[in-house]
């Protein structure tokens, strides 16, 4: 019931179903894992978001890596209930009328979530405010800032109309959503009966608010020009006008500094990350919760079998999967194999290429774009072609979509695509198109070790990574984000180029890769080929250690005691 709801956790992007594009990528996953964590743990939390009614985008790819885009279009209308309420946003001088959709999320137990996703899509509006709920990262600053009115001010006010009076914080998982604390602040205004947003209004504002930043680069930080806020803020006159300015940096609207300075707990989503964090806004407190994946959701049907076997508490308590020690080498084994035989098929049905379920399979996929380095493990083919002759033969599969305005990501799948052309016949590359959760899920479980190769520090967290440690799938991976703290070498998965504590280069491509090769052609391999049991024990433990700790139930967890309920 709205009364008594607490948490209001507003996102951009939340991956909510397959079928719901409402999502992008990793932050979205994060978001729909978080409120399914939120159901499972009983946590009274409401979900705001936007429709997006053409979604993120379809991939295609052309036979040399030519990504285009098609709208991934759908009707909230046929999947989803209209909430009972509307609410007014005037932007640019114009009201904007804005109705929700709610999708419920049902924990374990039987606690419900609600996601609201707010949608401009109405007659009354003008034409061009009718599409502010079309694309996901779509569209110009103007169109992106007009998009995070809706999200922060309009949430806000949609939440009120429905009945959420209660709440006590406002969780803004990332910037996108840091207008709200301007609508929190116009409440209090009107509250205390003031004309202005005064520091005591704001200070009164930041017990409520809560922040989450993933971006270690200054450049992801959403930035507008004040012209532009300006025109998208009309709903305020200019009562904020000054205290808009305060978060200005050469013009321009910082949408970080106003989550940053309005909030009482911010964090950063590892260790690592509030440690690079801190560095970057040194005058604020950062903590750190480090991300996690929901345990149900991201393993596949084997591996959920085999844990209800072996394990019969894990899906209420996620801890429990350090149980996974105990499980025979045989059993684990043969799940893995159902999982990647399933995989085969799928990149036969979906490709024409035949891989081999008896062959060792490194899977790669995320966000392509160049400081995830995809075409990092193509630095020497010729070093490459003879480990995958001399220690063991190898088959790779990549997937990844480029944000459409992102020209180094398409160039990065350009790139790959002439690696696999070059090594055709000799050793079989496959890139799959059209990257999406269904997707993911195949590709964690069915591949034999997931591969990550950022440029450090510039992974925030990564939790693909842990979506294979739950499936045991181990991780070769640079030490960054997350695999920091997870990554113990032999026994949960293996590093590459150093150990934790070293400091990051400008571009160490050349090392890295011959780490990279180094650990595969002297290491992995051989442990694969010829210890079987050895082998299946780094995927128990990748299990027992990375997916007993790196899920969303610890992590919900966590915000409970240190953000929401303090």
């Amino acid at each position: 019931m709205p009364a008594n709801t607490k948490i209001a956790y507003f996102s951009m992007e939340i991956a909510l179903a397959d079928a719901l594009p409402t999502y992008s990528g990793g932050l979205g996953v994060l978001a729909g894992d978080t409120i399914r964590s939120a159901a499972d743990g009983g946590v009274p939390m409401v979900a705001v978001s936007l429709v997006h009614r053409k979604g993120y985008f379809r991939q295609r790819l052309d036979g040399v890596g030519n990504q285009s885009e098609e709208p991934w279009a759908w009707e909230p209308e046929r999947a989803l209930a209209e909430a009972p309420q509307r609410v007014t946003v005037n932007m640019s001088g114009r009201d904007v009328v804005l109705r929700a959709w709610r999708h419920d999320v049902q924990g374990q137990g039987g606690h419900v979530v609600p996601v609201l996703l707010l949608d401009a899509d109405l007659p009354d509006n003008a034409d061009e405010d009718r599409h502010l709920t079309d694309h996901l990262y779509g569209g110009d600053d103007r169109y992106r800032l007009r998009q995070e009115v809706v999200l922060g001010i309009g949430g806000v006010r949609m939440l009120r109309a429905l009945g959420y009076a209660g709440l006590r914080r406002f969780h803004m998982n990332e910037g996108h959503a840091a207008l709200l604390v301007l609508e929190l602040g116009h409440e209090e205004m009107l509250r205390r009966g003031e004309t202005s947003v005064s520091r005591e209004v704001a200070q009164a504002v930041k017990p409520l608010c809560v922040f989450t930043t993933h971006t270690p680069v200054p450049a992801g930080h959403d930035q507008f020009p004040l012209r532009l806020m300006r025109e998208a803020l009309s709903c305020y006159g200019h009562a904020y006008d000054e205290r808009a300015i305060e978060f200005c940096l050469d013009g321009k609207l910082n949408m970080t500094y106003l989550a940053l300075d309005n909030s009482h707990y911010v964090n950063g989503v590892a260790k690592r990350h509030g440690e690079v964090s801190r560095q970057m806004f040194a005058q604020y407190k950062v903590d750190s919760i480090t991300n996690g994946v929901h345990a149900g959701f991201w393993t596949v049907p084997p591996i959920q079998a085999l844990f209800d076997a072996h394990i019969t508490a894990w899906r209420a308590d996620n801890a429990s999967l350090r149980y996974a020690l105990g499980i025979p080498r045989q059993a684990l084994w043969s799940a893995h194999q159902q999982a990647k035989e399933e995989l085969v098929r799928y990149v036969a049905d979906r490709t024409g290429v035949a891989l081999f379920a008896n062959v060792f399979t490194l899977g790669f996929a995320r966000r392509a774009t160049p400081y995830k380095r995809p075409d990092l493990l193509f630095h020497d083919l010729s070093r490459l072609l003879a480990l995958h002759r001399a220690a063991g033969p190898i088959q790779i599969l990549y997937a990844g979509k480029a944000h459409p305005r992102d020209e180094g990501g398409k160039e990065l799948i350009r790139r790959v695509f002439g690696h696999i052309a070059a090594l055709r016949g000799q050793l079989q590359v496959v890139w799959l198109e059209d990257y999406d959760m269904a997707l993911a899920r195949r590709m964690v479980a069915g591949v034999d070790l997931w591969l990550n190769t950022p440029q450090p520090p510039l992974e925030a967290s990564g939790t693909s990574g842990m979506k294979a440690a739950m499936n045991g799938v181990p991780q070769l991976s640079l030490l960054d984000g997350w695999w920091v703290e997870g990554c113990i070498d032999g026994v949960t998965g293996w590093p590459i180029n150093g150990h934790v504590g070293k400091p990051a280069m400008a571009d160490d491509r050349a090392s890295d890769a011959e780490s990279l090769y180094n650990q595969l052609e002297n290491v992995i391999l051989p442990l694969y080929y010829r210890d079987r049991d050895r082998w299946i024990d780094v995927m128990k433990h990748a299990i027992a250690l990375n997916g007993s700790f790196f899920n969303t139930e610890r992590m919900v967890d966590q915000y409970v005691r240190k953000a929401y309920f303090v």
